[in-house]
Parts: structure tokens; sequence; C-alpha cells
């Protein structure tokens, strides 16, 4: 099994950006203890950090077809990205949103996400595990084993 983990604007800041909202983990320490849970997990991943939306959709387009499901945090995108929305949709791949903070408990025009429609999913609020909810989440759709 093939997971993108994919990570939008600012998101190569973490650790630096606001640690007392963010954490203090960078983003490099979240896809290394990712990669050790996805081994457990039986699948890969591939990761991806861009600031901007035209590398994430070049990136989806290009390896939607070797994957199996997409692991996101839009970052900023999340309420602007509607091509990004898009293209996540045009994937075929099941998705599941993951947000370092509750984006729903800050200011107003964070509390809308237009990329949210396009997943199976979101996870918010919880720091880096965020994360590593949202990869076994995402492995556990794929493998049916949603809880039903």
């Amino acid at each position: 099994m093939r997971i993108l983990v994919i990570n939008g604007p600012n998101l190569n800041m973490l650790g630096k950006r606001e640690p007392e909202r963010y954490g203090e983990t960078t983003l490099k320490t979240i896809e290394q203890a990712l990669t050790e849970r996805g081994k457990s997990l039986g699948c890969e991943l591939a990761f991806f950090q861009s600031n901007h939306e035209g590398a994430l959709i070049d990136f989806i387009q290009k390896e939607a077809t070797q994957a199996d499901g997409i692991v996101i945090n839009p970052g900023a995108l999340t309420h602007y990205g509607y091509s990004l929305h898009d293209t996540l949709v045009d994937s075929g791949l099941p998705v599941v949103e993951v947000h370092l903070t509750n984006i729903y408990a800050r200011e107003d025009w964070r509390r809308t996400s237009v990329t949210a429609a396009a997943a199976i999913g979101q996870i918010t609020g919880f720091k880096a595990q965020s994360y590593y909810l949202g990869l076994e989440a995402l492995v556990n759709h794929i493998r049916g084993q949603t809880g039903k």
C-alpha cells in the first residue's frame, strides 16, 4: 500500500512558526515518525511539501496512479484552494485532511475548508498526532476496517 503525505504552504516552518500554537515538532520529525508508523501498518509513504498550489497539484496528478490514498494538510489552501480540491477529487483516491490546530476554534475565516469536501474525513487539533491518527484512519478505511 502506498500513501501520499502532502503538506501545503508554511508547513516547512513547523517547529519555528508559532510553536505555542503548532507545537515544536518539525515536519521532518513528523515524516520520520510517520515512516515508522507506516512500516508497522505495511505501507510505504511518499512525502511532498510545497508553498505553491500548482506544485501540489502537479505532484498529485503525477503520483495518484501509483497510490492508494492521500493524507493532506493543505495549510492555508484549506480555505481557498478550489483547484487543489478539484485535483483531490479527480485523483479518485480516499483522502484524509489533517490539521495541527482545531481550525473550528480559530478565526472565522479559518473555519471554512474547501478541501474537506474531497476527503473521507478530517482530523484537527491534535498537533503532530493529527498526522498519525489520519494515517491510521486512512489505512483502516482502505482495508475496509472502518468500524462498521
